[in-house]
This record gives C-alpha cells, sequence and structure tokens, in this order.
C-alpha cells in the first residue's frame, strides 16, 4: 500500500510538472496535515507555521518548475526536509534575543537562561545529527562499519582493527575515505552542517 501511494505522489508530480495544476492542489490536501503538525511541533506558533507551510510549497512548485525535482518517489520526505531546512533558517536569520526590561537591575543569567534560544538551537543540532546519520547509511559497508565504531562507539583504531579483523592501517584508510564520501555526500544533498 505504501509503494502504491509512493507511485501515486509520483504520477502525481509528474501530472503537475506536465501542466495539470490540479494535481498539486491533490498532493497538497494529502500531505498538508502531517506536514502543518511536523512544523508547529518544531515552531509552537500557529501563524509562524502557516508562513514556514505557505513558503515551503512555494519552494515546492518552482523547484517542480525548473525541473529540478528528482527524488524517485520520495515525495513527502522531500517536502518534509524542506519545511525543515526553512525552520532552521527562520531560528538562524532571526537569531532571536530574549527580551528585557532597561533597568538597573539587569541581570545576565536571565538572558542566558533563555530557554527559546536552547530551544532554536537544539532543534537545529537535531536537525543536524539526523542529517549525518542519514549521510552515513549512504557510505559502503566497510567505512560504514569504522565510521561508527570511531564515532558512536568511541573505540580507538586499535580496537577496531580487533573488532574488524584488519590491520590498524586499512581500518585508518576505511576511516579516511569514509570521511571524503561524508563530504561528498555533503556537497551533494546540499546540507548545511553549522550549527
Amino acid at each position: 500500500m505504501v509503494r502504491n501511494k509512493k507511485e501515486i505522489d509520483s504520477s502525481l508530480v509528474k501530472s503537475y510538472i506536465e501542466g495539470n495544476e490540479h494535481s498539486l492542489e491533490i498532493l497538497i490536501k494529502r500531505h498538508q496535515q502531517r506536514l502543518y503538525s511536523f512544523i508547529y511541533s518544531k515552531i509552537q506558533d500557529r501563524d509562524l507555521t502557516e508562513d514556514v507551510f505557505q513558503d515551503t510549497f512555494i519552494k515546492v512548485i518552482r523547484t517542480l518548475k525548473k525541473g529540478n525535482y528528482n527524488e524517485e518517489g520520495k515525495f513527502l520526505p522531500w517536502v518534509m526536509r524542506i519545511s525543515h531546512n526553512l525552520i532552521i533558517d527562520h531560528f538562524r536569520k532571526s537569531n532571536r534575543m530574549p527580551t528585557f526590561k532597561n533597568t538597573d537591575e539587569f541581570d545576565i543569567f536571565s538572558v542566558l537562561g533563555d530557554g527559546n534560544l536552547n530551544a532554536e538551537k537544539k532543534i537545529i543540532q537535531e536537525q543536524i545529527y539526523s542529517d549525518v546519520r542519514d549521510l552515513v547509511k549512504e557510505l559502503p559497508e566497510e567505512q560504514k562499519e569504522v565510521l561508527i565504531m570511531r564515532m558512536y562507539k568511541d573505540m580507538s583504531f586499535k580496537e577496531i582493527s580487533e573488532n574488524t579483523g584488519v590491520s590498524i592501517n586499512t581500518a585508518l584508510g576505511r576511516m579516511r575515505y569514509a570521511l571524503i564520501n561524508m563530504r561528498k555526500l555533503i556537497d551533494k544533498h546540499k546540507i548545511i552542517l553549522v550549527n
């Protein structure tokens, strides 16, 4: 059933690209509740959620009209990624600082402890971690194994060598290629890893 829905999404995308405006309307209606809930869960502001929702579909329309869509039937994850990037852009651009009364009793700790700033940083950081995890999955198996052992399990190259049955130099080489391939994947997917 899921596969069928993906095929339907991709045929609607194709139909829209070929000039059938109604196809996009069907796609929006099909996914609006999930997308809206996703955006709201990150922003917690109805007006802003509405803005990001609209901006997401403006970007979707522009991308489709330019012929730059190439997600092979993964329409919803692609749209969700666009909205998540727009959420992150919003937090970066607004760079909201907490407001405080201009009095002699100004307390720097009231600024440092502002929960909104921490929440925004957390969302950006969660997106970065999510993007990196997705990229790691695309690595060749041997490189992925070494990278996970080194970065996530904090193993030394000696321990990696013993666990994988290869020399330390081979483990180092696999790690090096894993990092090179990660950089290529970051460029390919146009992912911004700045916090």
